[in-house]
């Protein structure tokens, strides 16, 4: 049981928190999630403008662009401004290999589990922006962690126990619900088991991170089995505690653009048996460290 307050830092200890003259930007809340206002996002961004976005994103981890309506190449073309941007064969394509669609309706897909994404990968992505197509007319909101602070506030026995620890990543335990053998085991040699630190060090801000999740961590390595299964049920709790999420209740033509490095996301399903259709593009990372 956790008592007292927690640690709430938005931004590492000697940061210059400096104001946004490109835009306006309007927190969701203390620690993560800001709305960005008053930009156009489609055409080329210029390189200020790109850089002050840069750093709204390492700040509040999570933009959000209400009505940006954009089409699915202006979407793609948005996110480059990042870094290339990868394919995932798991996931069913929207209108090139590089947009990854969701089409939720009554069948059952990739909802109610916290998760960063593709964490099976050696490079698991910088991040993602996603767009809601469809909207049912309640529900479907989607919530983010910062997972910086859920690092900061574990106990220092906790901390001394994993820095410099690692775990294995696997994609089957997040896929295997939705697809059969025949479609898995081709993949599971394009996707072989990865070890990444079970505590990440954010390559453009230095702050240390839980990169430990529920969908794709199997185990801690070099530990008994049943002390792994018990330390990682523990760590992956910590991106349940309210005080590092935000909530984001989505219209039609929304963007969202996260840092999959920081934060680990859960998107609600509660709207059956209404229809939510998105479009999601991720751009290529780093290794871990």
């Amino acid at each position: 049981m956790y008592e007292g307050r927690r640690t709430l830092r938005r931004v590492p200890d000697g940061w210059e928190d400096r104001p946004y003259e490109l835009f306006t930007l309007v927190p969701q809340g203390r620690l993560i999630g800001a709305e960005i206002r008053d930009i156009d996002l489609r055409g080329p961004l210029p390189p200020e403008l790109r850089e002050e976005l840069n750093r709204a994103l390492l700040e509040w981890k999570v933009l959000f662009f209400r009505g940006a309506h954009l089409t699915s190449q202006e979407q793609a073309d948005f996110a480059r401004h990042w870094g290339e941007l990868e394919t995932n064969p798991l996931l069913a394509r929207g209108t090139s290999s590089e947009v990854a669609r969701f089409d939720k309706s009554a069948v059952p897909t990739f909802e109610n589990v916290w998760h960063a994404d593709v964490t099976f990968r050696e490079r698991p992505a910088l991040g993602a922006v996603l767009q809601l197509r469809e909207v049912p007319p309640t529900g479907g909101d989607t919530m983010w962690a910062d997972m910086a602070a859920a690092w900061d506030n574990l106990p220092e026995e906790v901390k001394s126990r994993i820095d410099g620890a690692t775990a294995v990543h696997d994609f089957l335990p997040g896929f295997r619900r939705f697809y059969g053998p025949e479609r898995l085991a081709p993949l599971q040699d394009a996707f072989p088991p990865v070890e990444h630190p079970v505590v990440r060090t954010h390559p453009e801000t230095g702050r240390k991170m839980l990169f430990v999740n529920t969908s794709f961590t199997t185990h801690l390595t070099g530990m008994p089995r049943e002390e792994s299964d018990r330390l990682l049920a523990y760590l992956v709790r910590q991106a349940h505690v309210p005080e590092y999420q935000v909530r984001f209740h989505w219209q039609e033509g929304d963007i969202a653009f996260w840092d999959n490095r920081a934060t680990q996301h859960y998107a609600v399903d509660d709207y059956f048996p209404h229809r939510r259709v998105a479009e999601r593009v991720a751009i290529a990372g780093d290794r871990p460290f």
